[in-house]
């Protein structure tokens, strides 16, 4: 029996813009992507058994292929032709789910990124990025992680210079934001601000930590409804207020997060937000 654990981090978009609708139903993204040290753990084991089990503590999560962290062991498989029968995944949760930071995505990137290990396939990284292609639009840059500009649907990435070192407070409300209802809004309102893509890439290659957080922006908060809208500008002004240098939403919500310079300020800002929220997570680039 062999046996790995390899964790799945989560990701937050410095910037996200959204550019049209294409031709195949996707929309052509533009975003600056950066992985933080929030994360799920997944422990993978090859034995005996028929197909590929799934376990995780959090009851509510499918368990068969509609899973992600399932999917992504089935492309794996068929891209490499190794016989996953007898395949156990133990998902351990720490990411919240529906909040706009990829955690399933990071989760099937994991599964891609463990059984290569374990399965000794010698696969890159980008090898596993393309793999990850058919299981979700997130998948390849979670391969990958770090700081990345992310094109197309999100598959053509590109490395940039790392965030530098900071504290990132994140606060998830306890709602969901659907994504294919944002990305219907998007299509029919005029966007009125678009990031600054090319001054936040321009900061993190000068390590201006002060820019790159004031240059932040997601198209997304265009397209929220009026309530939800409301809830993001409360936390926003929170963390703002305790000395945040900048303030964003992640993907398409409700996450919104602040980066601090000082853990201290960051601790306070965290504290604050703890008396309304209950996902409220202190974090760091990875």
């Amino acid at each position: 029996m062999r046996q790995i654990t390899e964790p799945a981090y989560a990701k937050l978009n410095l910037t996200l813009d959204v550019l049209g609708k294409r031709a195949d139903g996707y929309h052509e993204l533009k975003m600056v992507m950066q992985s933080v040290s929030l994360g799920d753990n997944l422990t993978l084991t090859l034995g005996e058994g028929k197909g590929i089990r799934l376990a995780t503590d959090w009851g509510f999560l499918p368990t068969d292929g509609k899973n992600i962290a399932v999917s992504a062991a089935n492309a794996f498989s068929r891209h490499t032709g190794v016989d996953l029968n007898g395949l156990s995944i133990k998902l351990e949760k720490h990411i919240p789910v529906c909040a706009g930071t990829a955690g399933g995505s990071s989760d099937g990137a994991a599964v891609l990124r463990g059984l290569n290990k374990l399965c000794e396939t010698n696969l890159t990284l980008e090898q596993l990025a393309k793999i990850g292609e058919e299981v979700g639009s997130d998948v390849p840059y979670c391969v990958l992680g770090g700081t990345m500009l992310a094109e197309g649907r999100g598959e053509i990435l590109n490395r940039l210079p790392a965030l530098p070192d900071c504290w990132i407070v994140m606060c998830k409300p306890g709602f969901a934001i659907s994504t294919p209802e944002l990305f219907h809004k998007l299509d029919s309102v005029k966007v009125r601000c678009r990031p600054n893509t090319a001054g936040v890439i321009a900061a993190l290659e000068e390590g201006n930590l002060a820019d790159v957080s004031r240059m932040m922006y997601n198209v997304f908060e265009d397209a929220l409804p009026t309530s939800r809208a409301a809830v993001i500008q409360e936390i926003r002004n929170i963390l703002i207020q305790n000395g945040a240098l900048g303030a964003c939403l992640s993907g398409t919500g409700p996450t919104t997060f602040g980066i601090f310079q000082q853990k201290e300020t960051a601790e306070i800002a965290m504290a604050e937000l703890k008396e309304q929220f209950k996902d409220v997570f202190l974090v760091r680039p990875v």
